[in-house]
């Protein structure tokens, strides 16, 4: 594994091997083990969005094995490509670091990274995908349900990058993957044609009625109704992801025992309400601790001897 830019670039077995090196650090941390595998090694983050547990988990992460983080926000409104080429960013910051981790808007801009970096690229949110929160969430789903395997995980609201890597990941791994969306949200054509060329046999299913998504689910996940760079789109969607809303009314259509699931930040009374979110079924925390661990498992898995 050279990068991880997006979850369909690899095989279930790649994934599989991941996940078990992120399990197995995670207890031997818990258990007072260092593992400090990167003593010596250099991460740069770049971010061209805000960020709260993506930074600290990266630099946190890198910071418990033994690594440095350097860290570069990008300011003033400058975004990576202006000033010079992506592609000779790539190859100089590769002759300073062992690692690149990238928070960008355009998913071009990491694939670029990724095609000229001489050092592993990490994606760690572009507008099309959000691989590492997906498979930090796969770690979440393991520790509460045993398995991913055979479940099933509703998502609920917009087709947007977090719905594309958890359908991806659900496809690789056995998970049943059912999506809510109002019309015109829902997951894109030229997505849904990659994802069934590399999982043929996924169960995956787009609906219109959140009802019909949670009735037999074990994960019901939710996220923003606009992201980061849809602001002026926010009031619109607001009223067009109405009846989409993770609340009382929906939990109760939904299986007792299911947990429940935003890669945050919340939005607490939009996209989910604040009784959901701290009810006892809510695991939101736990994903988000998770996030750290997945990444000294992705670091571990990309540099370490």
């Amino acid at each position: 594994m050279k990068d991880f830019v997006n979850i369909l670039d690899h095989s279930t077995a790649e994934l599989e091997s991941l996940l078990a090196r992120c399990a197995d650090l995670k207890t031997r941390l818990q258990t007072g083990v260092a593992d400090r595998l990167l003593i010596g090694r250099r991460l740069m983050t770049i971010f061209e969005k805000p960020s709260t547990r993506t930074r600290v988990s990266l630099e946190a992460a890198a910071a418990s094995m033994g690594a440095t983080a350097i860290t570069q926000e990008m300011i003033g409104g400058t975004r990576l490509g202006e000033r010079e080429p992506i592609k000779d960013i790539a190859r100089v910051i590769s002759r300073y670091v062992d690692l690149i981790a990238i928070r960008t808007f355009e998913h071009s801009i990491v694939k670029t990274f990724a095609e000229w970096a001489d050092v592993p690229v990490i994606n760690t949110l572009s507008d099309y995908s959000h691989p590492t929160q997906a498979m930090a969430d796969i770690m979440t789903i393991r520790e509460h349900l045993g398995t991913e395997k055979g479940k099933t995980l509703a998502f609920i609201g917009d087709g947007n990058n977090v719905a594309r890597s958890l359908a991806s990941a659900a496809g690789l791994l056995g998970m049943r993957f059912v999506i809510a969306s109002p019309k015109g949200f829902e997951l894109d054509g030229d997505f849904t044609a990659k994802h069934a060329k590399k999982c043929p046999q996924a169960d995956f299913q787009q609906v219109r009625d959140a009802a019909q998504a949670v009735a037999d689910a074990n994960i019901i996940y939710t996220d923003v109704w606009a992201s980061m760079g849809q602001e002026e789109e926010a009031q619109a969607r607001r009223e067009q992801f109405a009846e989409y809303q993770v609340n009382t009314a929906l939990l109760a259509k939904a299986p007792p025992d299911c947990i429940i699931m935003h890669d945050l930040p919340a939005h607490r009374g939009e996209e989910i309400t604040d009784e959901a979110i701290e009810s006892a079924n809510s695991v939101v925390f736990d994903q988000a601790e998770n996030r750290m661990h997945f990444y000294r498992g992705l670091f571990a898995e990309l540099l370490a001897e």
